[in-house]
């Protein structure tokens, strides 16, 4: 399956995905939201594909997030699949491992999809944030829900009411990366995890996946992220909203009124 935002690659029981628009950090929009919703769609079909590897195209970027640019003039209208932002964020069905490697800034929307892959492996190149308040939204695409799980509340709340970004060593340190590799061996590392997955019963992971999967379940992950949408919505209604939008597009620091 040819795709026009992203690229695959198999390799034996690997399947590799990189976000491809590298002239907005890999930002993504409603058309490549769908498209990557459709590969994971396949990726979960295909018997001989036992684990994904998502990265990022270029050295700079894993992901920018959100395509402000793309909201700014309307054309995210399509919004986003029910399987969430870059059709993972709401996936709760995949019970097959992704490894994200995360080979430059994943922000916002991008360290929401780091989130939500099974392993994160780092370059040291990599940054992390959900800067959202930043721009007058919110880390809705799960990143309250996982980050929070991930490191605890209380840690994941300072970083996302204050939208700060942070380097590869704290993220390890918090626990929202499994490991951080030199930059140039990361994709190697990343393959050499995939292979170890790939080593065992691939029954026996699809079976540890689905009872994770039902954890989420039964603690409300689901809700709250629906919840989530809800707000976002209702949010997407203030004046401090479009102000923040409006103002990263014309590169000015936003004046809030809180309303």
């Amino acid at each position: 399956m040819s795709y026009d935002y992203i690229k695959t690659e198999k390799k034996g029981h690997i399947l590799v995905v990189t976000m491809n628009r590298p002239d907005v950090y890999n930002a993504i929009h409603s058309d490549m939201h769908f498209e990557m919703a459709q590969c994971w769609d396949e990726f979960a079909a295909d018997q001989d594909l036992w684990v994904a590897v998502l990265t990022g195209a270029g050295d700079k970027a894993f992901c920018a997030g959100n395509d402000l640019k793309a909201t700014a003039t309307g054309g995210n209208k399509r919004g986003t699949p029910d399987s969430g932002f870059a059709g993972l964020s709401s996936r709760f069905d995949l019970d097959k491992p992704i490894i994200a490697a995360v080979n430059g800034f994943a922000m916002g929307g991008g360290f929401e999809t780091a989130l939500s892959c099974d392993i994160i492996l780092a370059s040291e190149n990599a940054k992390f944030a959900l800067p959202e308040v930043k721009v007058g939204l919110f880390a809705a695409a799960s990143g309250v829900q996982r980050l929070s799980r991930y490191i605890g509340r209380l840690a994941a709340q300072e970083l996302m009411f204050t939208g700060r970004t942070i380097l590869p060593d704290e993220a390890l340190e918090l626990g929202c990366v499994n490991a951080v590799h030199p930059h140039d061996q990361l994709m190697q590392k990343a393959i050499e995890k995939a292979e170890e997955l790939c080593a065992v019963s691939p029954s026996s992971v699809k079976a540890t996946k689905r009872v994770l999967n039902d954890m989420y379940a039964r603690d409300g992950m689901q809700d709250s992220i629906a919840y989530s949408r809800e707000v976002i919505a209702e949010l997407a209604k203030t004046e401090d909203f479009k102000e923040g939008v409006n103002a990263f597009v014309e590169k000015r620091k936003p004046e809030w009124v809180n309303k």
